[in-house]
């Protein structure tokens, strides 16, 4: 029997203290304002600059270092061509 009257008690304090919090005002939430330090627009140009420099790293150590070229061969427009014309021949 002194089980159910801890459970009872129990029963009571947590209606009592559910009262007791319905009572109280509701907290206000405030939204959280969020400053973006760099502006998306500026996002998406970093990105595009960092894949351009990635193309060029690859490139270069491509050429440079698998190729037994130089590296800086890469910026010449007869390298290119070069490449095209192995690709395309079949």
């Amino acid at each position: 029997m002194s089980i159910n009257n801890n459970n009872q008690e129990a029963a009571k304090s947590r209606e009592q203290f559910k009262k007791e919090n319905n009572l109280k005002p509701a907290k206000v939430r405030r939204r959280r304002i969020r400053v973006r330090i760099l502006p998306i627009w500026l996002r998406i140009i970093i990105v595009a600059v960092l894949i351009f420099l990635s193309l060029i790293a690859g490139a270069a150590v491509g050429y440079g270092v698998v190729g037994n070229g130089e590296a800086k061969d890469i910026f010449k427009k007869s390298t290119w061509t070069h490449i095209v014309d192995l690709i395309e021949k079949e």
